[in-house]
C-alpha cells in the first residue's frame, strides 16, 4: 500500500516540475496591444456648485405669511336684481321678488386708517359690501372708487383701532424667478397662503388690440376667491393684486396673474386725491418689434416697441418722437415688449416728464416726453371717444380729413349702421369733419340736444368705402 502512495506522489511531483520547465524554458511570450483613442471628448459647461441645497438657506416665508395674514380680509358683496317674470306675475301683473347674490373675495388693508384695495370685479354692482379681517371682526364697507380699465376699487372701513396693514413694494424691481406668496380666501377659505415664482412680467392675456394688460405672472396657486388678495415677497412687501387665473376648469392648474402694485398704488391713490383714474398717454401707436416685422421693414432686428404712428398734439410729436422709431427704454426700465411700455406708462400722470431712449437709424437718442392726457386728442360725442388722424395714416390711405373712431359705447350706432373702432366721421349735418376741434365746435352749439340735432352723418369703414346716412 505504502508503495503505491509513494508513486503517485513521485508522479505528481514529475508533472508539476516537467509544466514548468515547459512555461519557463520553451513557451513563447504573447505581448497584448491596446489601441488608446486620441478623440478629445466634448466639452459642456458644468457647475461645481453643490445643487444639494442647505435647509437653512431655504427661503423663508413664515414673517411674511404672518405680516400679511392679518391684513388680508374677506370681501363679500350682496347683489341684487329682479327676478324672472313668472306666469303668475303675467296673470295677476305681479313685480317678482328681487334675487339677492352673494359674491365672495378678498381685499388688503393698505393703511391703518382702513382703505383697502381689492379687484373691481370683486365689489361690481355690489348693494351691499362687508369686510371680514382675520380676527373675524365684520364691518361695513364703503366703496370709495373704481377703475374698470385695471380692474382695481378702493374701499374704506371704520375700526375703532389702528389696523394692520401691508406696504407697498417696488413692483418694477420684482425678478422673474422670484419667490412670492398669495394670500387670499380661495373658496371661503379664509387666510389661505400659497407660495411659488414669478414666471413672467409684463404679461398681456386680453388678447383684445387696444387693451393691452401689464400683469406679473406666478405660478403660486391661486383660486375663485383669491381675488383681490395680496402678492408679496419674502420681506412681505405687496408687489401685486392678485386677479385672474388661467384655466379651462375655472380653477387653478398652472398659472395666476397679478396686477402689479406700481399701477394699483397709482390707481388708488388718484381715486383718493382726485376721485378718478388719471391716465397719462405717451401718444405712440406701435407694437412689440419682432424678427418678422424687421424683415418687413427691411431694418436689423432688435427689442423694443416699434412706433407705427404719432398721434397729432401729442406728448410724444411735441419731443419729436418719429414713426419707425423704436422705443428702447423709458426712464431707467428696459423696453423689450409693448406691454413693458404700456405697463410703465400706467404708473404716470399727464404732464409726468419720462425719459423715452429711441433707436433710430442705427443711433441712440434720448427725448423727453411731457406726458399728455387723453383729453388733448380725443373728445366723447353721442357716447363714441373721437380722435384725430395722424399725418401718415392720411398720406397711407389716401383721406384727407376726418376723425377716428378710437373706442365706442353706443350699441344703436353700432347695431344699425356697424359703427365701431376704426370707423372715421367725416361729416355731420353737411359740415366737413377735419379734426376733433369741429366736433367740439357741435358739442358747444347743440350741447344736450346733440342727438336730436343730427341728421346727416358721413362715414368711412374699415374697408375704406365711404357711407352717408340721413335720419328723419
Amino acid at each position: 500500500m505504502k508503495k503505491i502512495v509513494s508513486l503517485v506522489l513521485i508522479s505528481a511531483l514529475g508533472g508539476v516540475l516537467t509544466l514548468g520547465a515547459y512555461k519557463l524554458f520553451l513557451e513563447k511570450e504573447n505581448t497584448v496591444v491596446v489601441e488608446s483613442s486620441q478623440t478629445t471628448p466634448a466639452f459642456f459647461p458644468t457647475s461645481n456648485i453643490n445643487t444639494l441645497f442647505n435647509t437653512t438657506e431655504a427661503p423663508d416665508f413664515v414673517k411674511a405669511a404672518e405680516n400679511t395674514v392679518n391684513a388680508v380680509v374677506h370681501v363679500k358683496n350682496v347683489a341684487v336684481s329682479s327676478g324672472q317674470m313668472s306666469l303668475q306675475d303675467y296673470f295677476f301683473g305681479t313685480t317678482p321678488s328681487p334675487q339677492y347674490r352673494l359674491g365672495t373675495g378678498s381685499g388688503v388693508i393698505i393703511n391703518a386708517d382702513g382703505y383697502i384695495i381689492t379687484n373691481n370685479h370683486v365689489i361690481k354692482n355690489a348693494q351691499k359690501l362687508s369686510v371680514t379681517l382675520n380676527n373675524n371682526k365684520t364691518y361695513e364697507a364703503e366703496l370709495i372708487g373704481a377703475d374698470d380699465k385695471t380692474d382695481i376699487a378702493l374701499l374704506k372701513i371704520e375700526a375703532d383701532d389702528d389696523l394692520p396693514f401691508v406696504t407697498f413694494g417696488d413692483s418694477d424691481n420684482a425678478k422673474i424667478g422670484e419667490w412670492v406668496l398669495a394670500v387670499g380666501n380661495p373658496f371661503n377659505l379664509t387666510s389661505t397662503v400659497t407660495a411659488g415664482i414669478i414666471s413672467a412680467k409684463s404679461r398681456d392675456i386680453s388678447g383684445k388690440p387696444g387693451q393691452t394688460q401689464s400683469f406679473i405672472q406666478t405660478d403660486a396657486a391661486v383660486n375663485p376667491g383669491n381675488s383681490g388678495g395680496a402678492l408679496v415677497n419674502t420681506n412681505g412687501e405687496l408687489i401685486g393684486i392678485n386677479t385672474a387665473i388661467t384655466s379651462q376648469t375655472g380653477s387653478y392648474i398652472g398659472y395666476s396673474f397679478a396686477v402689479p402694485s406700481n399701477i394699483a398704488r397709482k390707481v388708488v391713490e388718484d381715486i383718493m386725491e382726485y376721485g378718478n383714474v388719471q391716465n397719462g398717454v405717451l401718444g405712440i401707436r406701435g407694437g412689440t418689434f419682432t424678427s418678422e416685422f424687421a424683415e418687413k421693414e427691411n431694418i436689423d432686428y432688435s427689442e423694443g416697441v416699434f412706433v407705427d404712428e404719432v398721434i397729432k398734439n401729442s406728448g410724444a410729436e411735441k419731443a419729436g418722437i418719429k414713426p419707425k422709431d423704436i422705443i428702447k427704454r423709458l426712464d431707467n426700465i428696459e423696453i423689450s415688449k409693448f406691454e413693458d411700455l404700456s405697463g410703465y406708462i400706467k404708473t404716470k400722470r399727464p404732464n409726468d416728464v419720462v425719459h423715452v431712449e429711441v433707436e433710430r437709424n442705427g443711433t441712440r437718442k434720448t427725448l423727453k416726453v411731457k406726458l399728455s392726457s387723453t383729453d388733448a386728442f380725443t373728445v366723447n360725442f353721442i357716447k363714441m371717444e373721437l380722435q384725430d388722424l395722424t399725418d401718415s395714416f392720411k398720406e397711407e390711405y389716401d383721406i384727407e380729413y376726418g376723425v377716428m373712431v378710437k373706442e365706442t359705447n353706443n350699441k344703436w350706432l353700432y347695431s344699425n349702421l356697424g359703427i365701431t373702432e376704426g370707423y372715421i366721421i367725416t361729416g355731420i349735418n353737411d359740415t366737413k369733419i377735419e379734426s376733433i376741434e369741429d366736433i367740439t365746435k357741435l358739442k358747444d352749439e347743440y350741447g344736450d340736444d346733440i342727438l336730436d340735432n343730427i341728421k346727416k352723418l358721413e362715414y368711412i369703414n374699415r374697408r375704406l368705402e365711404r357711407k352717408e346716412v340721413i335720419f328723419r
